[in-house]
Order: structure tokens, then sequence, then C-alpha cells
């Protein structure tokens, strides 16, 4: 492609449009894509229903209500559980356990919103949840159990646990002591400081609700996961507490008719994260707990066989949760509620027109929501052969059936008994509403979604405007990137291919890699093509151990990879790896600051990569000391600073990190009047590598060692500016995948995010975050720019660059809105598509705005 100097804008003004544009494409769809749902406003007033009188009298009038956060099934029934308590009392029959489906996302703050609404909570959450100072997420204004049970006047509302509960409820709580959620570091003082309150709490009469979440079991999933050997002990904790209120409960005379649950918000997958829709994440458990359930239940079996699927005893929706709350405790059903009373209780009223009243009424409520929706007019028919006759929409179906259910009641209303046939019926009828209205539950403002995907195109047709006026060279060197943005861009519109996203980029970029080593032959003698054809077997034998490291994606995650099969079952072989790993980043470094006097180099040098690499060690210590056996067991016990926290350790390879960055920076300031390029520009690489690796997990280490082979293999080559930009877009999706990173939220790495931090920080935790689950896209997009600092003279390399990432960054925003837009009824559009278009906006504009054309800016002028 030949650079043209014509046109009616300067190719520059051209670029910087275009990469304005992609923010405000971005933006614009998300205002439509996530919109807030509507709800009914107001609290719920118990209706009249003259065939059947008062509503009958509830078994319980007080609630203790415990959250265990990430309490997966399997945690709580099987074999390897610690709650063998909790099991005793399910065997006893004075606990009916439920395996509780969460829709995805499956993060605190909607699943919360659906457990005190029974509404299906927006996406738009999953953003919400991740800011400690949002107020626009508020319940205080909706309907939910906890108004109910204020509305009721019996007693005071008490909360301690996570604070998520003072965000949706202000001023809702009598006494509160709220403790962050995202301070995943602390798996003990979070959960002390709500078990301080429960004693006094038991003894206090003045309340009728009481909420406990605990959150040390979630801690422990994201920092080792679910086999951590943190995780029994804690569940051991949880099981003491139960015993302890349970105790309180049957000796206690004001608790007689306390009702007590104990539940799971989310689960976690085989990683110890959530986010997503994987059988894990979505199966938490939910044990309902009174000596009063003895008398309507049958017997359970405790523990259970394991199950794949993690489904155990009866599944119900968390949803079900509000109205079955409402009749256990007696108050209205919450306006929005689109559960499902869970029919296993109704056996504690006897009267079959007790059990009929509270299906009527939860039908009713759903009905209201239906006809909000839809209008009224086709409930107003005298009978079902009116408006029924013809073909109908689901819903029309839902009310046509729901019709026919109400008139076969109307004959059986003064009797004693009803027929069970009809309220199998209409327990079958509530389950299909409840399925068909959540489906529905999303409301789009399309005109947003258009104009989002128009901003999109004009910031394309910019990029492109931008690249043929930069970009240099033949034609077919652009072919290549092309069939990738094109190709890239088809696949958004298929979920299983979204899902697997990693098999794109690591077929490309060895297909890429091969592509190159083949160019290469045809420019060598007889002598340089063998070392030619040895620097190629060993490229796409880097990419194979690379795509080999960490299995990701939905449907191979738990399959077997390196990390696996060899690191996990042979620690020594992997400290063996770390430890290589930072000895070469030591002989860099050391040989990188060659303006100071070696032995002081040397000993600084050596000093920050002894405070990394013990940290590490200790930091596996703390979360799967199974790992530190052999030689890493000797570092730890001979370490001189093994007294200090992490947190002190932490700091001290920030501070050293940051010094040395600054004697870097002084000497490419220093050094720019001099026509090559200064050492210290390669040494910025490797002080970010070594940030990279203490941010990365302890398993993930040596990638950047294989990451630093291939950079070798490519400085190697002679490659134009456009190939350079080819693969370094490449090898930045393969390094993320490669990682562990997939396109599902559960998949997001909190285990480093706290690295020297005390407390929650927005801005802090927000950053380490980001560059633990981009450590490797960041390292492509430092060591690409030190590629294509050696071409500097070609004239506007750097420009060009920036205008091919911004083609595929503009292209694949753009094809990613298309693919929400038109399958924005998809099955899968809350599970894989919406997740794809947080990943999307991560992806361009802080990885693409942020680091390829900031941070690669920076990096390009201080090494010019």
């Amino acid at each position: 492609m030949t650079p043209r100097r014509n046109g009616s804008l300067p190719s520059t003004v051209l670029l910087v449009v275009a990469n304005l544009l992609i923010p405000v494409a971005i933006l614009t769809f998300a205002t439509g894509f996530f919109p807030y749902k509507p709800i009914l406003p107001g609290l719920a007033e118990y209706s009249t229903l003259s065939d059947y009188g008062a509503p009958p009298e509830a078994p319980f009038d007080r609630l203790v209500f415990m959250v265990i956060d990430a309490l997966r099934s399997d945690f709580v029934y099987t074999a390897d559980s610690g709650f063998g308590y909790t099991q005793s009392l399910i065997r006893d029959g004075v606990a009916i356990p439920f395996t509780a489906h969460a829709t995805s996302p499956t993060v605190t703050m909607p699943r919360l919103k659906a457990i005190t609404t029974g509404s299906i909570p927006s996406f738009l959450d999953v953003l919400l949840n991740l800011d400690e100072g949002d107020e626009t997420s508020t319940l205080a204004n909706q309907d939910t159990w906890l108004a109910q049970m204020k509305t009721k006047g019996s007693g005071k509302l008490v909360m301690y646990g996570d604070d998520t509960w003072l965000k949706l409820f202000p001023g809702t709580f009598d006494r509160a002591d709220g403790t962050t959620s995202f301070f995943v570091s602390d798996f003990t003082e979070v959960d002390n400081n709500v078990t301080r309150h429960i004693a006094d709490e038991l003894r206090n009469d003045d309340w009728n609700t009481m909420i406990l979440h605990y959150l040390g079991l979630d801690h422990i999933g994201h920092k080792g996961g679910p086999r951590s050997p943190h995780m029994v002990p804690k569940q051991r904790e949880m099981d003491g507490i139960i015993k302890d209120i349970y105790g309180a409960l049957v000796s206690e005379p004001h608790l007689q008719s306390t009702l007590f649950v104990v539940c799971g918000d989310h689960g976690m997958n085989d990683a110890g994260n959530h986010g997503a829709s994987s059988p894990g994440e979505t199966s938490p458990a939910l044990v309902f707990l009174s000596p009063k359930l003895k008398a309507i239940q049958g017997v359970f079996q405790a523990p259970v066989p394991d199950a794949e699927d993690f489904q155990y005893y009866t599944t119900v929706e968390q949803s079900d949760l509000a109205p079955t709350l409402a009749a256990l405790l007696g108050f209205p059903i919450p306006k929005n509620n689109l559960g499902a009373l869970i029919p296993e209780f109704l056996p504690f009223w006897p009267k079959e027109t007790d059990r009929a009243q509270l299906l009527m009424r939860n039908a009713h409520q759903i009905l209201n929501i239906i006809t909000a929706a839809f209008g009224s007019q086709i409930l107003e028919a005298n009978s079902p052969d009116e408006v029924c006759s013809g073909p109908t929409v689901n819903y029309q179906e839902l009310v046509c059936e729901w019709l026919e259910i109400s008139k076969l009641a109307k004959p059986m209303s003064s009797a004693d008994e009803i027929d069970p046939q009809w309220i199998s019926a209409t327990v079958k009828w509530l389950r299909k509403a409840q399925g068909l209205m959540s489906g529905m539950a999303s409301n789009y403002d399309v005109s947003r979604l258009v104009l989002g995907q128009i901003f999109a195109a004009i910031a394309v047709a910019f990029a492109l405007a931008a690249a043929s006026k930069l970009v240099s060279g033949k034609a077919t060197e652009v072919l290549p990137f092309a069939g990738i943005v094109v190709t890239y861009g088809i696949m958004m519109f298929a979920s299983s291919y979204v899902e697997e996203e990693q098999h794109f980029w690591y077929w490309a970029t060895t297909a890429w890699l091969a592509l190159l080593g083949l160019k290469g032959f045809s420019k060598k003698n007889v002598t340089s093509k063998a070392k030619h054809g040895l620097t190629v077997v060993l490229m796409l034998t880097a990419v194979r151990l690379v795509r080999a490291w960490n299995q990701t994606g939905q449907k191979f995650a738990g399959e077997p990879d390196i990390v696996k099969i060899f690191l996990y079952t042979n620690p020594t072989l992997l400290w063996c790896l770390v430890g290589a790993t930072y000895l070469w980043i030591h002989r860099e470094l050391v040989y990188g600051f060659n303006g100071i006097p070696k032995p002081f180099s040397y000993s600084a040098v050596t000093a920050l990569l002894l405070a990394a690499f013990t940290f590490k060690v200790a930091f596996t210590n703390e979360d799967a000391p199974e790992l530190v056996v052999g030689f890493a067991k000797r570092v730890l016990e001979l370490d001189p600073t093994q007294g200090h926290s992490l947190i002190s350790r932490a700091r001290a390879v920030f501070v050293g990190l940051g010094f040395a960055l600054a004697v870097a920076l002084f000497f490419l300031l220093t050094e720019r009047h001099l026509s090559t390029t200064s050492p210290a520009i390669h040494t910025l690489h490797h002080l970010y590598t070594l940030l990279a690796m203490t941010q990365s997990r302890t398993t993930n280490i040596p990638l950047f060692l294989l990451f630093h082979i291939q950079y070798k293999l490519l400085a190697a080559q002679d490659l134009t500016p456009v190939e350079l930009s080819t693969s370094s877009l490449l090898l930045q999706y393969t390094a993320f995948f490669a990682l562990g990173g997939s396109n599902a939220i559960s998949s997001v790495d909190l285990s480093n995010a706290y690295n020297g931090i005390a407390g929650f920080d927005a801005a802090a935790v927000g950053v380490l975050t980001f560059v633990s689950n981009w450590a490797g896209p960041i390292y492509w997009v430092s060591g690409g720019t030190l590629l294509l600092l050696e071409r500097r003279k070609g004239g506007g390399v750097f420009k060009s660059h920036v205008a091919l990432l911004t083609v595929f960054a503009a292209g694949s925003a753009a094809a990613v809105m298309a693919a929400c837009t038109v399958l924005r009824t998809h099955l899968f559009v809350w599970t894989v598509f919406s997740p794809k278009y947080l990943y999307c906006i991560a992806w361009a504009m802080v990885q693409h705005l942020g680091v390829n054309v900031g941070l690669g800016g920076v990096l390009f002028w201080l090494g010019l």
C-alpha cells in the first residue's frame, strides 16, 4: 500500500477523530444495551380475594437470613463438605435443602436484587457491582421483602457483613456494620466482624429481620480456588456459626417462631471466580432451617454423591425466595417478583383453600406484571374462547392458560378441599410464567444501539482513511491483517466462537508465524536457511507451549493443561521455571543500567529481584502452601523479612520498581540526543516485565520467559512495520488467553488485585486488576514498540502502527455491537454476548487507547 498525500483531511486528524469516536460509540451503545429496567412503584398490599377470605396465618414471625458469599452447592451437601452439623440437621428433618439457580451475571449485587425483589436484575449491575461508591443501584424505592418486613412494624432490621446491603438499602437497617466485599486478601477479619455481633443480637428481641453476609469463603475462592487448603476450615467455621444460631432458635423463647435461611448468592467455577454461567457459578446452596420444618418434610439423605452439574435435591430459582418468604412470614409478595412459591412449603397450611389462596395470590401478582407490560385488555374477557381461539404469542398463551385454570378454580373456592391437579397445574403455570417473563425482562433503546453503531462505522471509515495515507509498502502485506479484521468480525455472530475465542487467536498466530517463516526462506542462502528453519521451529514450539499453558474458554476450561498436568503435580519443576525467569530478568536489568557502576547496579538489582521473588514465594505459601516445597520452602525459611506482612512486602517491590523506573527515565532523557536507541528503553521493558510477574499467578510466571523467547526470535527476523503491527496484535490477544483470560466475567482474576493495599481503593485496585489480567497484552505493546523503534528511520512508523490497530479496534467494536443488536433476543445474550461487550469495552478503551496509543506512544517517544 502506497501512502497517499491527497485528501481533505490530514492523516493525523483522521487518526485522532477515529480514536475519539471509539469511546463515543461504545458508551452510546452501552446506554441502549444496558438500560435500567422499568419497575412497578410502591409497596404491594394484600388484594381482596373474595372466594378465599383473609390471607392464611404465617408460621413464622422472625427471619435470620445468612448469606455465605459464593457458597456453591457441593460445599454444603457432599462428603467433602465442612458443613457436618448442617448435614445432620438435614438428616434430622429440621432443614430443607435446595439448589438455587442463580442466573447470569453471577456477581453479588444483581444476585441480591434477585433474592430480595424476586425480579431479574439488569446486566448493568455487573459494572455497578464493581463501584464501591455507586448509589444509583439502590432498592430504597423498590418493593422488596426487607421493605415489607419493615412495614410490618413488628421489629427492627439489622445487618452485619457485606456493605452491598447498605448500598442497596440505604436507611433501611436500624443497626448495621458493613464490610467491603472487594478486599479479597482478607479471609478472617472480614468474617469476624460479622460473627462478633451475633451473640448479642440473638439475645435481643427487638428485631424481626437479621441479615448476615459472610465474605471470607468467596475471598478464599478468588485467591486459591475451591480446592484451597483454607476452604474446608472456612466451611467448618461457617457450620459452627449455623450451629450457634440454630441452637438459639431451640433454646431462646423469643426465637421459637424464627425462620433461619442459609444461602449463597452465587457459586464459583474451578478457578474460584464467578460472573458467568457455568454450572458451578449458577448453583449456590439454599437451606431453610427451623424445628417447625420437621412436621412438613420427609427424610433427606446427607451427604449426597458428587454431581458434575452441582444440582442437589430440588432445584429452585433464587427469585423464588421472595414469594416463599412472603408466605412463610406473612406479608404481600413484592410487586416486581417473578418468582414462584416453593411448593415444598405448602404442607404448612393443612387447609387446601389456604394453599390455593397462596398460589392464587402469587399468580395474580405475576399477572399484574404481564398486564403492566402488555396491557390489561386480554384479562377483561369473559371466557378464554373470546381471546384464545386464534394464534397467539407467548404471553397471550400464558394468559389463556391462566384463564382456563382460574375458571376451574371458581367452583371449588368454597370447598374445604381443592383438586390436587389444580394445585399442580397452578404451580406448573407459575414456573412457565416465571421462565417467559424472565426472558422478556430486557428493554433496549434501539435508537441508541443504532446511533452507537453509526459512530462505530464512522470511526472505522476514518481509521481506514488514516491507514490508507500512513501505511506504506505493498498491498499484499496488509491482506493478512485485513483477513484477521474481517474474520474476527464475522466470528462475533456465533455464540460458540465467542465462548472459545482463544482458538481463533491461537490458530491465527500459528499460521501467521508460519507464513513469516516461509517468507524468510526466500531471502536466505543454504547455510542461513538451516538457521532460519531452526528459528521457525522454535517460534512455533513457543506458540504451542504458550497456548497449552492454561485451558480457558467455556467448554474446555477444566481440561488438562501444562499447569494442571506438570506444575501442580511437580512443584519443584514450577519453582525451577519461576527461578529461571527471575534469573533472566536479573541478568537483563543488571546489564540494562550501563551508566551505573556494576557493583552498585548489581547489588540494587539483586535486592529488588530478591524482594520480588520472596514476595511471590510468601504469597504462594498463603494461597497454596502445597506448592511451596524444596528450594522454595528453604527460601521461605531463610527469608529475613518473613515476619513482615504481604502488604509491606508488595509495597517494597513497588517502591523498588518505582526507583528503578526513575533511574531508567533519567538515562533515557539524558541520552535522547544519541542517534541510536538508548539501552534504557529496554530496561523499561524489563521493569514492566517484573511488575507483570509480580501481578501474575505464580504458575503463569514462566510464560514471560516464553514471551521473551518469542520476542528475541521476532527481533531476528527482517519484518516490515506492517508485519510488526500484525504480530503485535496477534501476540497481544494470544498472551491474554494464554494467561487464563476468556470472555467470561468469571475469568477476571482478583488474586493479585490487592497487592500492597491495606484497604479498598477503587483507583489502585482497578489499575492492579487490569495489569493482572492484561499483563500479557501490555508486555507485547512494550515489546512491539521496541521492535518498531528499530525501524524508526522509515518515518511515521508509529503512526502507521496506531492506524492499523485503530482499524482493528474500531472494526471489532462495530462487529460486537452489530452482533449484540442482531442477537439481542438470543438465548445467550446475557451469558455470552453481554460479557463479550464488556470485554470489548476493556480492549478498545483501556488496552487500545490507554496502552497501545498512550503507553506505546510514550515509549516510542522516549526511545527516539
